[in-house]
């Protein structure tokens, strides 16, 4: 029996949040029967995108500032049209050689505009293709928020003329696509709500710390970094700590970190068992992005949120808020960050009651994959004699 082949395209910029959330989904894919192409152009990760799928990487590409104002090279070069159009008919290559039943796009239309210079070919060759694929956009719960006019619309218009399904990763227990989006009611393709997408329980840890400081990918967590190992530096007790900076940051910046750091503190650029690391803490201190939240709440320990807040980013502050309200987490915001500030907020969460129990949906990857496949099963009913082939959406989908 034939079995359904899925593309996943997935670009990170900064961070390595949008990776391990589509990995996670392929996986699940791959484990439901998919054959998975995940298409990744973000700098390479190690043990991304995992086993199990066919990965195909493009001439990788990052944000050239915490604003997301511009698309450099690994070497901080401004990529060129040229480079672009290579990316472009790299991308198309690889649709054409997997001509998949599933095309899945991480974030855009609702983000990643930058890269609409490869991405709207791509539509195009789906829209054009026989039979046509079914189209998603895998999407998180909370958005960041737009504020220049038009790009709420200019959303919408792409989903209603191209796209059949937008998955949303989250708990509507938790958060629903409106807050953050004002224009959700315009959507006329499908909304699913998949529950948020977390890694598997992790096997409990023998390994304590008392406060274990995380920076998810290191692109944009300098402030974060440095106030940790001033205030590990200032401690007046026998804390255990442990800083995790993240494979981003720039390896001449982690030597120099490493080879002045404090009595009592353990740093490590990275850590697969962060997630069982979080078992055996008395509190995590990390950002607001969706994958830390994730093993947090899966760990059920003790949290301190800084939120990212750099160029405008809305998105961390929104969910951190949330989470404080819900008493899953303490919030000490950007603005907020000093090496003293920190300090007073360990100390305050360290002595706040453990978090609530919570009720939020964890297992967004296998739904994603079985949302995926009865859409698909219905999608392919269209293609049996009698109903004739799929071509690309007509305005009333």
């Amino acid at each position: 029996m034939k079995r359904s082949r899925a593309f996943f395209y997935v670009q990170h910029l900064l961070g390595i949040g949008h990776l391990a959330r589509a990995s996670r989904i392929a996986a699940a894919l791959a484990d439901d029967g998919f054959d998975v192409t995940v298409v990744t152009g973000g700098a390479p990760i190690a043990g991304f995108p995992g086993p199990g799928v066919r990965s195909v990487t493009l001439p990788p590409v990052t944000s050239g500032d915490e604003g997301f104002s511009g698309l450099v090279d690994l070497q901080g070069k401004p990529v060129d049209d040229e480079f672009k159009k290579r990316r472009s008919e790299m991308l198309l290559q690889a649709f054409r050689d997997c001509r998949p039943d599933i095309v899945i796009v991480e974030a855009f239309p609702f983000g990643r505009r930058q890269m609409r210079f490869e991405l709207l070919p791509l539509i195009e060759a789906i829209d054009a293709a026989s039979p046509r694929p079914l189209l998603a956009t895998s999407v998180r719960d909370i958005l960041q928020e737009r504020v220049k006019p038009g790009r709420n619309e200019e959303t919408v218009d792409l989903i209603n003329r191209h796209f059949d399904l937008v998955m949303v990763h989250g708990d509507p227990a938790f958060a629903t696509i409106d807050k953050t989006f004002p224009l959700a009611g315009a959507i006329g393709a499908e909304v699913a709500y998949t529950g948020l997408v977390a890694a598997p329980r992790p096997a409990a840890t023998s390994e304590r710390f008392d406060v274990l400081v995380s920076v998810g990918g290191g692109a944009a967590g300098k402030s974060l970094v440095r106030s940790t190992i001033a205030a590990a530096r200032n401690a007046d007790n026998a804390w255990k700590w442990c800083l995790i900076t993240g494979p981003n940051l720039p390896k001449d910046e982690f030597d120099a970190i490493a080879g002045n750091v404090p009595a009592g503190l353990s740093i490590f650029r990275f850590r697969e068992d962060f997630a069982s690391l979080l078992t055996g803490a008395r509190l995590s201190v990390s950002q607001a992005g969706y994958n830390t939240v994730c093993d947090v709440l899966r760990a059920g320990c003790r949290s301190l949120l800084v939120p990212f807040a750099a160029g405008g980013e809305t998105e961390q502050t929104v969910r951190a808020l949330m989470l404080e309200e819900l008493g899953l987490a303490t919030v000490l915001m950007e603005k907020d960050l000093t090496p003293g500030g920190l300090a007073q907020a360990i100390e305050q969460a360290l002595v706040a009651p453990r978090p609530s129990a919570h009720r939020l949906d964890l297992e967004g990857a296998r739904r994603s994959a079985q949302i995926l496949r009865e859409r698909y099963r219905t999608w392919s009913q269209k293609l049996e004699p009698g109903f004739g082939k799929v071509h690309a959406r007509t305005d009333d989908g």
